[in-house]
């Protein structure tokens, strides 16, 4: 009866008289209200500008889509049209029996849209995605449907809630709420979803059929013939929610899922992630509310930051400083800074984030939950299948499907090439699994296991530069190949935290050899990144290894890079000096020849940075002399290179220049060096050959020079790139060329900020400009 009566639209009374048939025309809301615009030749655009009620509601209404409008919306549509007292008195009261009809439509409470939660902040982009797919145009045969996922905590409900409150007058016939308890042991069935829904849309008990195909039949028809918004909430599969979608119409459906759901075809996906900081500290000071002006705004920023951006971690925390008023949010920010006890912090009741995230833990297969709680081992906070292969002690397939299942479940974010990380409170939660499902030796184990292959892999790679090594006889460790210096580079970079992070660990553990190794090997990678942050820790480590060990010499060698650190990529010649000087002591004492001359060549460089010339000339030319005489090719070029310099800045450039000449000319006549080595010294020969003849005013020389030396290097930033581009740039306009010089300084500007000299960037960037 109610179905027939929603799909009445207009009566027509036939009176038989003598002379014929009499119509009685008794329209329906919609057809009163297009005569009533028509008659004053509005079109809708028009009409919505003079009403104010927006062009899609007055199009719903002249459907018949909306046939029980609110009464301020009927009230401004008629003050719009001047309509007379009995047709305005008459359109609102046939917009007024419509909200009646679909009121008693409904049985009561089934379904119904639980209230939004007052303190709702931020998601204005996201809000503004919902309503785009609100008011795109019904597609042709099919549901549109938005799927919002993301992890535990991350507020998916109380935003798809506000997201429908703020939607519903758009809905004419109602918005329709169901959670399908995905994350329960027994998720609801769609069949029983279904039959929830249809209730909710006015089928009683009796008429709902008992097949499920009848069931996902009648509830799509339905759909089709209404407006209305339905949220599924926290979805369990993708099987579950396929027959609760509609097949067309004008209706919509919103659905969320920790999972991402894949599998399901044809939906509009918005992944909903962790607040910004801004917005976190406003959610939070509207939770804690007066009481925010005491607290104060950097105690709030400290905890909203704490929080990670998660709603549910600001909502436990406001939660907690709101029933405790005696608490500060300072007090409360240092409680939450001891990451052994931070989880257990956020407890407000019977709200606790460990809850949240258990849920989706116990729906892990055995072999996800134990690479999940094992990479709580990671000692950085990024990683890739192969280290994860390694903690969970599985392959690499299995690997694969593990994070795939992480990531599915919202306890892992998926990020660029192929790397995975923890949010910070989900990785304090697998730490805490960790340490409650497996034993103390069964976490040594793992932390060993773990450390062992970072370290092996760090040393492996950065043996690739290194002239002694190059290319291993096994380039890789089971899980992961390193085939060129290219992929030992990028593997290097992308993993540098955990790699580093192992190195810290094993000085603490007292693997001082492993370490040593390690640090060693990076010594001719180091000037490949050279503005690297984390050099002057990795010296420092292997010069503590070396000098636990007992290893005079090694401990003089690590100083000597610790030199290297200070006055090339830090530029800080006084620390670079000291520690120069004491690899000398260590050397001399233990008779390291070769480290007595990499401490002359070090000494050198941080006197000429310090504008000691005549010092560290006669420094250098010892270095170049005492690796002459070891027969040691590789590095007796280096100093001469180094030696060069020194006379350069020491303003001798006619012999500066020759120096640079005799120590190509070594390169051209085929002198024994190292390849690489060799490709590296000649475009640094060239390029400080240029600097000086620069400064001799051979200008043609110099930019013949240094464009060899800008070829040579090739796309790799680094320092080198810079200096020579900032060589050649003035040259090139002092004879003219100036628009090939400002290109020269926008991509020295480009290089800086690749390798990460802001300084730098700022000042080829302006250069570039005005020059």
């Amino acid at each position: 009866m109610l179905r027939t009566i929603a799909l009445i639209r207009t009566v027509r009374l036939l009176f038989r008289s003598q002379g014929g048939v009499v119509i009685v025309d008794d329209p329906s809301l919609a057809e009163l209200l297009r005569r009533h615009r028509q008659a004053a030749r509005l079109t809708l655009e028009q009409l919505a500008d003079v009403s104010g009620v927006s062009a899609r509601t007055l199009s719903d209404m002249e459907r018949g889509r909306s046939r029980g409008p609110q009464h301020r919306t009927v009230v401004a549509v008629a003050q719009a049209l001047a309509l007379a007292e009995a047709d305005r008195k008459r359109l609102v009261e046939m917009a007024r029996d419509g909200r009646l009809r679909d009121h008693w439509g409904r049985p009561s409470g089934l379904c119904e849209l639980p209230r939004a939660v007052d303190d709702f902040t931020g998601r204005g982009a996201e809000l503004g995605w919902i309503d785009a797919l609100a008011r795109t145009p019904d597609p042709p045969g099919s549901a549109l449907v938005g799927l919002v996922t993301g992890s535990a905590g991350s507020g998916k409900t109380s935003f798809v809630i506000r997201a429908a409150h703020t939607l519903r007058p758009d809905f004419a016939d109602g918005v329709l709420f169901l959670d399908l308890l995905g994350m329960a042991t027994h998720p609801r069935s769609s069949f029983d979803a279904l039959g929830l829904l249809l209730g909710a849309l006015g089928i009683t008990e009796r008429q709902v059929p008992t097949g499920p195909e009848e069931r996902a039949s009648l509830y799509r028809s339905l759909l089709g013939e209404r407006r209305i918004l339905v949220v599924l909430d926290n979805a369990a599969s993708e099987e579950q929610v396929r027959p609760l979608l509609g097949a067309g119409g004008s209706s919509r459906v919103l659905v969320t899922s920790r999972r991402l759901l894949a599998g399901m075809e044809g939906v509009r996906r918005l992944v909903l992630g962790p607040l910004q900081l801004p917005e976190a500290t406003e959610l939070l000071t509207g939770i804690v509310g007066e009481r925010a002006a005491t607290d104060g705004q950097a105690a709030l920023d400290r905890l909203a930051r704490l929080c990670g951006g998660l709603p549910l971690a600001l909502r436990i925390i406001g939660n907690r400083l709101v029933s405790r008023p005696r608490w500060s949010a300072q007090e409360l920010a240092a409680r939450l800074a001891d990451e052994e006890r931070r989880l257990e912090q956020f407890t407000a009741g019977d709200l606790k984030i460990a809850n949240a995230f258990g849920m989706s833990y116990e729906q892990l297969g055995s072999v996800a939950r134990r690479v999940f709680r094992r990479l709580a081992a990671v000692p950085g906070p990024d990683f890739d299948a192969a280290l994860a292969a390694v903690a969970g002690g599985i392959g690499l397939g299995d690997s694969w499907d593990a994070l795939d299942e992480l990531v599915d479940l919202g306890l892992l974010q998926d990020g660029t090439s192929g790397r995975y990380r923890f949010h910070d409170l989900v990785g304090l939660f697998a730490r805490d699994r960790l340490r409650r499902e497996e034993s103390q030796a069964d976490r040594t184990t793992v932390a060993l296991e773990v450390r062992s292959w970072l370290l092996r892999m760090a040393t492996m790679a950065g043996r690739w530069f290194e002239p002694g090594y190059g290319k291993p006889d096994r380039p890789g460790l089971d899980l992961t190949v390193l085939a060129t210096t290219q992929e030992a580079d990028t593997w290097l970079r992308a993993n540098v935290d955990s790699w580093l992070g192992a190195l810290r660990q094993a000085r603490a553990a007292g693997e001082d050899q492993a370490v040593l190794d390690c640090a060693e090997s990076m010594h001719w990678y180091s000037d490949r990144w050279i503005h690297g942050p984390h050099w002057r820790e990795v010296f420092t480590l292997g010069a503590e290894a070396a000098a636990s060990l007992g290893d005079l010499p090694q401990q003089a060698t690590q100083l000597n890079y610790l030199s290297w650190v200070h006055s090339t990529p830090m530029n800080d010649p006084v620390p670079a000096l000291r520690y120069a000087t004491q690899a000398l002591d260590l050397a001399v004492r233990s008779g390291a020849a070769a480290q007595v001359a990499w401490a002359h060549n070090y000494q050198s460089v941080a006197q000429r940075k310090l504008g000691q010339f005549d010092a560290a000339v006669s420094a250098a030319y010892r270095a170049v002399d005492s690796f002459k005489a070891l027969g040691d090719n590789d590095s007796h070029l280096t100093c001469m290179g180094n030696l060069a310099h020194c006379l350069r800045d020491a303003g001798r450039h006619r012999e500066a220049v020759e120096h640079y000449h005799e120590a190509i000319a070594l390169l051209d006549d085929g002198y024994d060096v190292a390849p690489t080595l060799a490709e590296y010294l000649r475009t640094h020969m060239a390029a400080g050959l240029g600097l000086s003849l620069r400064q001799l005013g051979e200008r043609a020389q110099a930019i013949t020079a240094l464009t060899q030396a800008d070829s040579a290097l090739g796309k790799d930033p680094s320092y080198v790139n810079c200096l020579v581009l900032e060589a050649l740039a003035p040259l090139l306009a002092e004879t003219g060329r100036v628009q090939e010089s400002r290109r020269a300084y926008a991509r020295a500007a480009e290089v800086y900020e690749a390798i990460g000299d802001v300084e730098g960037h700022r000042r080829c960037r302006r250069l570039a400009v005005t020059e």
